[in-house]
């Protein structure tokens, strides 16, 4: 499957399809049925992994390939069972470009969940307000988003075997699993903000200027992950539903400083209805 993709860097590509290959191995021997849902869970959102029934654990560093988390509230492991009487895989933490990681490497395991069999996944996480109307603790519906960093993790030959060259991003995030989102919410009597996610690197959070101009360019929300993996996710033909938690008020918005141990604080808040509207829309799935 892989002759007719390879040129001058075919060595380079074919070893990056075996790395894949022997991830998804590694991690197939491990389990009994294939996951069909996968999920990302953002800062402070990991909790949700220990509702996940018949759960199989393994841990990051015992993957072959797999790049380790280095922050707060990212336990670095998947866990695969059942939620919401599907089949999941959830990771219980994800990489970010300021830990030093190239796009390939944060997206790894998106490739890796693909080649597992995944048809939908969920992505997770924790984001600074920019819309004034949001308040930390709201669930907000990502609807579309912004890419602020210039970069993509799709640069570079493309592998034909797992996507396009030119992949459509105009209903990355898609519109049933919106709506059913909405649904769930409804029927939870969760409130549910929606709106646009913006990908900056971090480390440092925004700048109170930087806040103004992502407003003027329309982020309803900002934060450092999220937007790679929905690219590739897109790229091998997953459907993609995005939520962002919103920790805090983004620079300049309130006069107060900004510290991850207040996210992380937030999203422990809200982390019994944030799960409970995970696990109603995998039920509806």
């Amino acid at each position: 499957m892989i002759i007719h993709i390879l040129g001058h860097r075919g060595e380079d590509i074919l070893d990056y399809i075996n790395k894949i290959i022997d991830s998804v191995k590694y991690i197939e021997k491990k389990i009994q049925k294939r996951p069909n849902i996968g999920l990302i869970l953002g800062s402070g959102l990991g909790g949700l992994g220990e509702r996940i029934n018949r759960p199989i654990i393994i841990e990051y560093k015992d993957i072959p390939n797999f790049p380790i988390s280095s922050v707060e509230g990212h336990k670095g492991r998947l866990i695969i069972g059942e939620l919401g009487n599907k089949e999941v895989i959830a990771m219980q933490g994800r990489f970010h470009l300021y830990e030093g990681y190239l796009l390939k490497q944060i997206t790894f395991p998106v490739r890796v969940m693909a080649g597992l069999g995944i048809k939908k996944l969920i992505v997770t996480n924790a984001a600074g307000g920019v819309d004034e109307k949001f308040s930390p603790g709201d669930l907000m519906i990502i609807r579309d988003h912004i890419n602020f960093t210039g970069q993509n993790p799709l640069i570079g030959k493309n592998i034909d075997t797992l996507g396009p060259r030119f992949v459509d991003m105009t209903n990355a995030y898609d519109q049933n699993l919106i709506k059913l989102a909405k649904i769930a919410g409804k029927k939870l009597n969760i409130p549910l903000q929606e709106g646009v996610y913006m990908w900056l690197t971090g480390p440092t959070y925004e700048t109170p200027a930087e806040i103004k101009l992502a407003k003027i360019l329309g982020a309803s929300a900002v934060g450092m992950s999220t937007v790679p993996e929905v690219i590739v996710a897109i790229h091998q033909g997953i459907e993609v539903l995005g939520i962002s938690c919103i920790t805090n008020m983004a620079a300049g918005i309130l006069d107060q400083p900004l510290d991850h141990e207040d996210v992380i604080k937030t999203s422990l808040m809200v982390e019994d209805s944030f799960e409970r509207l995970i696990v109603e829309i995998l039920a509806n799935i």
